[in-house]
Order: C-alpha cells, then structure tokens, then sequence
C-alpha cells in the first residue's frame, strides 16, 4: 500500500508539473512528465518506499525464512572465499543473460529497446555493487553457500558443489532474466496514457472512462508487478526459495508472453480469438445506461487483477516459490488475478459476436479463447503442484480454500474436480 500510494503522488505530480513549474517560475517547455524516464522513475520511488517500509516498519530483515542471522557476524576470512566463488556464478549468470539479450533479435525492436538501454545503464553498476553486496550479506548468512555458490564452485573446478543446486540457481535467474526484461518494457506506454489522460473530456463518455480506468489500474499491476522482479534480497524476504521445476508450468506461463504469445494469440496466431470482433464498446453502442454497467463491471475485474499483485507486494513473480500469500483477494480464490483476467476478455471482447456475421468465425472466436482460458487453467494447476510440493502452509491453505474459499469453494463444487491433495508427494521432474 505503501507503494501503491507513492506510485499515485507520482502520477499526481507528473499530470501536474506544468502547473507546479509555472507556481516556482520555471518556464516549462516539455508539458507533463509522461516520458519512459518518468515511468522508470516512478516504479523506482514505488520500489523503495516498499523496501523502506519493509525494513524500517515490519524488519523483516529479522525473518528466520531470511536465513540471515545479524548477531552473527563470521569473521572476513571466514567467508572471503565463498563470497569470490559466488560473485564469479553470479557475473557468470549475468554475462550469459547479456548474451541472450544480444542475439535474441526481438529485444532490439520496438518496446523492448527502452529495456534494453535500462539494464545497460544498470549492468555495469551492478556488477561494480555485488562485490561489496555478496561480501557482506556471506557474512551474516546462516549458510552462505547458497545455489550462486554451487554455479560458481561448478565454474571454477571446485569441490563440493551440486548439480542440482545449480539448476535451481538458474530456474531463478532465467526467470528473473526473462521477465525483467518484458516488465520493463512495457512501463512507458501505460504510464503515458494515464499521465496525458484529458479527464475533462472524457468525464461524460463511459467507454473513455471506463478505457482510462483500465490503463490506471494495468500501470497499478506492472509498476507494483516490476518492483516485485527487481527486488528479490535476502534482507526484504522477498529472495527466491525456487522456481518452477515443472516443465508443464514453463511451457504454460511463456506461451502468455511476447514473444510467443505472438505465434500463439496474436494477430494471425494459431488461437487468435479476435477474427472479424469489434468490442464491448460497439455491440453495446447506443445503450448509454449498459455502457456504464459494463464499464464498471470491467473496471471492477482489472481491480481485482491489480489488487492481486498489490497483495504481493515485493514478492511478486511468475514461476517462483517466494513465500505464502493468502490476504487480499488469495482470500476469496486462489487465482484471483487469472480468474479476472480471463473474465475480461470473454466480457469486452465478445468472441460469440462477430462483424462478419459469420457462425464459423464466432464458433472459432469461442474455441479459440476456451483454449486461451484452458491454458491460464494449466498455468495454475503447476503453480498449485509446485507449491503443494515446497511449503506446508500453502498445503494448509489449499485445503481450506478448496473447502471454504468463497469463489474457489463454490467452483470446486461445481465442476466436482478430484482435488490433488496428494500432488506435492511426487518429485518434480527436471
């Protein structure tokens, strides 16, 4: 919430610069600050008012599930070797990363350039910061050698380390890697819309509204959503215990991004379900009343898909195990941001009705975001099995959402699903 409210003064004061210029006598030539750097500097401010708060207020630096103990401060010469053995995984792991950046052609194009001068302007910084970062932190862990540890031990010939440590270490880092990118990249444009937004205009029209609401609350679910990538430290709990080792959990959440979601979703993609449809907006145009009834129920939906990532807060990730989350909307289902999101787009973009009039092009539309829903379906089933199979309390909470989960009861009734209460039993495989 923190973030949340520091995210919104920053929007505040970016619609308001131009005003906030002229009142100090500055000449203002560049109008409201709606630039990517502007973007950037927002998910920033955000980010470190969340991790302030983190530390300051709830210390969680102080967790056990932390594994840093403070009153333990092991002495330099104790631990200099594990900590150089680490920072050569992780310089490793991110020269690699870099050398995926470099060949894979679609981060250099479009949106993705602004991520790309991001982390180039970052990359050097942090290599520079791990150093004295890593060297530090060794020093207060409980167990220092952790899967960094055991890439660098396997780089460097040395003894003692584990294969399969070393595939957790990069499950993380691939993740991490991939994602940080795309979170990146799509900063500016959200942030542009909602900044520049004329609410004058708009004020009596429910589908510019309703459109403007939409973009504020996806800026909400990608700012909060980046911070949760970047801010993956042992001292704000909020480190990466695992990711997924379900090859089926990959496969499900990758399809859902660029760029395959393009082969996929996109235009001219396999399961494209947007063939000859206009939207909400035309089909129920001229009906002013059900305009704002619908605008309202679809800006309800995007709330509950931000709010699940708010609730996150500096956890927040795909693929990854980073600790139990069960307030918020985790307390009506256990997939509340994939229930509403696919919710959205069966009610705005309407693939039952079709410009062309055609019933093979609304049949397909169905069928084709069936399928799309049928995957975000596959996504949650091996993210429940990964979780089932690391933490206890997340098994606890299984149960007693599957019997008394508002939404998450009320659909296990009605499909009558055998539920995996045994899933996390089976090993799973690499």
């Amino acid at each position: 919430m923190v973030g949340l409210a520091t995210l919104l003064s920053w929007i505040l004061f970016a619609r308001s610069w131009p005003d906030i210029a002229a009142a100090f006598g500055y000449m203002e030539t560049r109008g409201r600050l709606s630039g990517p750097n502007s973007a950037l500097l927002a998910m920033i401010l955000a980010g470190l008012a969340m991790a302030a708060w983190s530390v300051l207020v709830e210390k969680v630096h102080r967790n056990p599930s932390t594994g840093l103990d403070w009153n333990r401060r092991a002495p330099l010469s104790d631990t200099l070797g594990i900590s150089t053995t680490k920072i050569a995984g992780l310089w490793a792991t991110w020269a690699a990363i870099g050398a995926f950046y470099a060949i894979a052609r679609w981060y250099w194009d479009g949106p993705y350039l602004f991520a790309m001068q991001v982390i180039g302007a970052a990359a050097v910084p942090l290599f520079v910061l791990s150093v004295p970062y890593v060297v530090w932190i060794d020093r207060v862990m409980r167990e220092p050698r952790d899967a960094a540890w055991h890439f660098g031990a396997m780089l460097l010939g040395r003894g003692g380390w584990d294969g399969a440590r070393v595939k957790k270490h990069w499950r993380a880092w691939a993740i991490k890697g991939f994602f940080t990118a795309f979170m990146v990249s799509i900063l500016p444009p959200g942030f542009a819309t909602v900044v520049e937004a004329d609410l004058v205009s708009i004020a009596g029209d429910p589908v510019r509204v309703g459109g403007t609401l939409f973009a504020l609350l996806f800026v909400i679910d990608v700012q909060i959503g980046t911070v949760g990538y970047l801010l993956t430290m042992r001292p704000l709990d909020a480190h990466i215990r695992s990711g997924n080792p379900f090859l089926g959990g990959w496969l499900a959440a990758l399809m859902c991004y660029p760029p395959f979601v393009y082969g996929l979703m996109g235009q001219g993609g396999a399961i494209q379900y947007e063939y000859n449809t206009a939207d909400w907006a035309y089909w129920l145009g001229g009906h002013t009343a059900l305009l704002w009834l619908w605008a309202a129920l679809l800006a309800g939906l995007t709330a509950i898909y931000a709010w699940a990532t708010v609730a996150f807060g500096i956890r927040f990730s795909n693929l990854t195990y980073r600790g139990v989350v069960t307030n918020g909307p985790y307390r009506y289902s256990r997939h509340p941001a994939y229930l509403s999101k696919n919710l959205f787009w069966w009610l705005s973009a309407m693939p039952f009705l079709v410009t062309s009039g055609s019933v093979t092009d609304a049949v397909r539309n169905t069928v084709f975001l069936a399928l799309v829903s049928g995957i975000y379906y596959w996504r949650a089933r091996t993210e429940e099995a990964h979780l089932l199979f690391e933490d206890g309390k997340y098994r606890a909470y299984y149960d007693w959402m599957q019997e008394n989960g508002v939404v998450t009861a009320r659909l296990a009734r009605l499909f009558s699903r055998a539920a995996p209460r045994r899933a996390w039993q089976t090993e799973p495989a690499e």
